[in-house]
């Protein structure tokens, strides 16, 4: 097979005319010389951290639209689906995948559970991650997020950090904020990457201490804006990745979304691509083509240089996209679950107190950072509710794996005037989370979820609308266009109810991530990020 084109040579900054030459799959020539094609051929895309479960697809159904726009392979954390279900929910990701020529790279969650403060579906322990780490498809330890155990020497996760570097596996980060002796323990730790710079200044100091800093822009956490200008200095030190896709913005667009908002900020062409493309094939060791004699043939074309428009994707030598059509097909697979615990009462929502203010979370559009803010509690017969007037609106975590009591905060910005919202897409552990109006409003969106043993809801007055998600209560077994479809509908039905949040769904799920400051919400209770401790809803 032979293409033609103008050939994008990233390694020695040149575009010129020519063809390339494939056979069995690999790249056995690439020649300058004259053509009347006037596409490009690149390197294909590669998304540096992504959790696959966010998109509510299965990794086969991801492939099928993550190559439209030119992503030829992704580094995975099976983070979400472990916190459900343990190795056997990694193992799961990581054989859906291989029935597909997408090039998948799992790595071993690192923090299952996330926490010891929270109820999670699984625990995968230093003994796990040793396991994990002898399997050959298992390509790094994924995402450190307890960093505060790396700082403050705490054995367990050591110990898993010193299995990926026995079977010598790089080790992904994950500490926001984090700087000064800190930053330079964990370091020192053998921790590589971070992908959870929100500032300038944190990336900057991250950058110039020898970490590879990965810009995110996911549905919910958006730092592109807030990093792209370290790229033009510090391109051979960084990567993209959107973290957390969900499926409407997945069927929009992918890495070439990047690419396309650096290059209209002028940010040299080859500086760009080296990024989406070369980074984190080197930085992995990913069996992943990068357009060279040898190499497999994983490649794409594109109309232009500037939205990158993709053409047709190649995987070892196989078209998986031509033209508008993906060729990847669907594939049967089973379904797993881990949902355990009975239908709730509007009592269980119900909070006694006589005090005149509480801790509220400020939930921060496109940020996962929260800020504690003081506010003036709302009663009612001595039950602390919402006050849509304030938009100080209750808040619930749902145990979804045994029977326990639940418990309640109070958020900001969630901006709801009628109803509830609900989703067991729950970072970490993926507990139910919900938000509404008043306690009947959020009781009927729980039982909705627990009804259908996990989803996405949204409840008003006189209607409820939901999405399945059936594989361990965070993916859909539906394709993309299915569940792109339903879940815009209900991301609009959240907006109706007042939602004023761009992603109000992804930013719910992340209020229960006790691992990212400052005020978040586990199924134990009110939580305080920045000591790592539990904390009062009410102030005294």
């Amino acid at each position: 097979m032979i293409l033609k084109g103008n050939i994008v040579d990233i390694n020695n900054r040149k575009i010129f005319k020519g063809e390339i030459t494939i056979i069995d799959g690999l790249i056995s020539a690439i020649e300058e010389k004259p053509c009347i094609e006037n596409h490009f051929i690149l390197p294909g895309f590669v998304d540096a951290h992504i959790h696959i479960e966010s998109s509510m697809l299965v990794p086969s159904e991801f492939a099928k639209i993550a190559v439209n726009h030119g992503t030829v392979a992704t580094v995975s954390d099976p983070h979400e689906i472990a916190n459900v279900l343990g190795i056997k929910g990694v193992e799961f990701m990581i054989e859906n995948g291989k029935k597909t020529p997408f090039k998948f790279n799992f790595g071993a969650p690192s923090c299952v559970p996330a926490t010891p403060f929270e109820s999670a579906g699984a625990i995968i322990d230093s003994d796990g991650i040793k396991q994990l780490m002898a399997n050959p498809d298992i390509k790094y330890l994924a995402e450190m997020m307890n960093y505060p155990g790396v700082v403050f020497d705490d054995a367990e996760v050591h110990k898993k950090i010193e299995w990926a570097k026995y079977y010598n596996k790089s080790i992904d980060g994950h500490a926001p904020g984090l700087t000064g002796d800190n930053l330079n323990k964990y370091i020192s730790a053998g921790i590589t990457t971070d992908h959870e710079c929100f500032t300038y200044d944190e990336a900057l100091e991250k950058l110039q201490k020898g970490m590879k800093v990965i810009i995110r822009e996911g549905s919910a956490a958006k730092n592109f804006e807030a990093l792209i200008d370290l790229l033009p200095e510090h391109f051979e030190n960084m990567m993209f990745c959107s973290d957390d896709k969900h499926p409407d913005d997945l069927l929009l667009g992918h890495i070439n979304q990047f690419c396309e908002r650096a290059i209209a900020k002028d940010i040299d062409i080859f500086k760009v691509l080296q990024v989406a493309c070369v980074n984190p094939v080197k930085h992995y060791g990913l069996d992943v083509g990068l357009l060279k004699v040898g190499d497999a043939a994983d490649c794409i074309v594109v109309e232009n240089l500037y939205d990158f428009k993709t053409l047709q994707t190649y995987i070892n030598g196989a078209l998986v996209f031509d033209k508008g059509e993906s060729k990847i097909v669907s594939i049967d697979f089973e379904i797993l679950n881990n949902f355990n615990t009975d239908k709730k009462l509007v009592s269980d929502f119900r909070y006694e107190s006589n005090q005149s203010k509480i801790r509220v979370i400020e939930c921060l559009d496109g940020e996962l950072v929260t800020n504690e803010i003081i506010k003036d509690a709302t009663t009612d017969n001595g039950n602390l509710i919402s006050n849509t007037e304030t938009d100080i609106l209750k808040m619930t975590i749902v145990n979804r794996y045994e029977n326990s009591k639940s418990s309640i905060a109070f958020i900001k910005n969630i901006g709801l005037k009628e109803g509830a919202i609900a989703t067991s897409i729950g970072h970490d552990s993926h507990n139910i989370i919900a938000v509404g109006v008043s306690d009947e409003a959020i009781c009927k969106a729980v039982n909705l979820l627990i009804d259908n043993k996990g989803g996405i809801c949204a409840v008003s007055d006189d209607s409820e609308k939901v999405v399945p998600l059936p594989i361990a209560g965070i993916m859909s077994d539906q394709n993309a266009e299915t569940i792109g479809k339903a879940y815009s509908e209900l991301d609009e039905m959240a907006k109706d109810l007042g939602s004023k949040l761009h992603a109000p769904y992804m930013s719910l799920s992340f209020m229960a991530l006790l691992v990212i400051p400052s005020l978040k919400l586990g199924d134990k209770g009110l939580f305080d990020g920045d000591t790592f401790k539990f904390t009062s809803l009410e102030v005294s």
